[in-house]
């Protein structure tokens, strides 16, 4: 090589590296109330899932995925902040109701799409918000460019109403918006709706910017309705409200289906990372079902507990990663994580870092074996605490469920031994138990709530 040869291909290697590398695309889908059980490629095959399990071949399948709450909202606030859901002010469900002041995110909230947006993507939100209501509090108050969706907990799938079913008689509501502006698209089928919607913003992009897509179906919580087309998929001997709750699944899998087949066409699968997780587990509240009992539409596996609950029935939810040029496809992951971890994931893959204050990490270096998963694992809902540290998990206060065994107060398992939690070992492990009390009691201080007592 001569000097003049060298020096050009000095200048070529320096341009070369002034040009950025292109950022992946993000599609974030998350479920409402599906349980493990309710997806084909966790051993569920009763489910008619063909594309979440397509997602799972060219991705990675975690069996230990862990919601950071049992219910709604404060999940949805691990997923978006990357924080414990009381560090972001957000706790249980938040209520729902036509004034529309409802305070969830804080003004001035890192969150997901406020952190891509700096690093120069467009954002959208389609779906359920139930983040708050409030204008400081709602999307396009929260980093998202665009949002066609509604407020509230949840919503009738043809009317787009919220009703309270059973106690709040004329607590009726039209909820559906375009960014500020409300919208009236009954009696369009939700699920197919919010499809359209995230379909028309794929187009929409172009190569030169990135995107994050985030699409949060209310399927299939309450109120069961389903295509007929849908319910057909299943026998018609299949008790009602479980076929009726797997149809609503497979609408919603329809549309994830559709969105991967979209991102082919656009040419564009090789840069885009997509990711799913249902919201927490399978609900057992009566107004969940069509017989006016607890519900028995949803599955959480061999999971005890259900939604609104702390053993693993609750938050140990199915959740699939495909992220192609960071992970091999086709792999399944078994060590624990997560939702607050998808924060520092993301932005890492962007090419950012995570905001101050994020309880998250990546699991980048954890799939890649430089770094270990979460020493302890936390949860809280209402008078319950939990704790996992390794295989080892604590519960002060369990839930009760109808039909299943009472609980004691403090109930120690080890998940290795017994994932479904019907042993309790807190008698044979006192200084166990002893030592994670005094985790829960920390972890209590840092997130600002009070310390549980133990119910009588």
């Amino acid at each position: 090589m001569n000097r003049r040869e060298f020096l050009t291909a000095t200048a070529s290697a320096a341009a070369l590296a002034q040009q950025p590398a292109r950022r992946p695309n993000f599609i974030v889908i998350v479920t409402d109330d599906q349980g493990i059980g309710d997806v084909a490629c966790y051993d569920h095959p009763e489910a008619r899932t063909p594309n979440f399990d397509r997602l799972a071949q060219s991705g990675t399948r975690f069996t230990q995925w862990y919601s950071n709450a049992p219910i709604c909202s404060a999940s949805r606030a691990a997923i978006l902040t990357g924080k414990y859901p009381d560090r972001a002010h957000v706790q249980g469900a938040l209520p729902s109701q036509p004034t529309w002041d409802v305070e969830g995110l804080h003004a001035g909230e890192n969150t997901l799409p406020s952190e891509l947006r700096k690093l120069g993507y467009r954002t959208g939100a389609f779906g359920k918000w139930h983040l708050g209501s409030i204008e400081h509090s709602r999307p396009l108050a929260q980093g998202f460019d665009e949002f066609f969706g509604w407020y509230s907990g949840w919503l009738d799938a043809y009317s787009h109403r919220y009703y309270q079913l059973g106690g709040a008689p004329g607590k009726i509501f039209h909820d559906l918006w375009r960014n500020s502006t409300e919208v009236f698209e009954e009696p369009a089928y939700m699920t197919e709706l919010l499809g359209r919607e995230a379909r028309a913003y794929l187009d929409r992009q172009t190569r030169q910017q990135p995107f994050l897509l985030y699409l949060a179906f209310g399927a299939p919580h309450y109120s069961l309705m389903a295509p007929k087309k849908y319910l057909d998929r299943f026998p018609a001997s299949m008790e009602r409200d479980r076929r009726t709750h797997l149809a609503m699944v497979a609408a919603v899998d329809d549309v994830v289906g559709s969105l991967l087949d979209r991102v082919d066409q656009l040419g564009i699968a090789r840069d885009t990372v997509v990711y799913y997780q249902s919201d927490n587990g399978a609900t057992r509240e009566e107004r969940a079902s069509s017989y006016g009992k607890p519900a028995t539409g949803g599955s959480n596996g061999k999971f005890r507990g259900y939604k609104q609950g702390l053993f693993d029935g609750g938050m140990h939810v199915p959740a699939i990663l495909r992220a192609p040029g960071f992970l091999e496809p086709g792999r399944v992951e078994a060590r624990p994580m997560m939702s607050m971890d998808l924060v520092p994931t993301f932005l890492s893959m962007a090419g950012g870092s995570a905001p101050p204050g994020v309880d998250g990490h990546s699991i980048l270096p954890i799939l890649k074996g430089d770094a270990q998963p979460h020493e302890y694992m936390f949860w809280e809902f209402g008078k319950g605490r939990a704790v996992r540290n390794g295989d080892w998990k604590l519960l002060l206060n369990p839930p009760q469920f109808p039909g299943d065994p009472v609980a004691d107060k403090v109930w120690l398992s080890n998940l290795e031994a017994d994932p479904s939690e019907r042993r309790n070992l807190a008698a044979s492990e006192p200084d166990r138990v002893r030592k994670l009390i005094e985790r829960i009691r920390r972890w209590e201080r840092y997130v600002n709530i009070p310390a549980a007592d133990l119910v009588e």
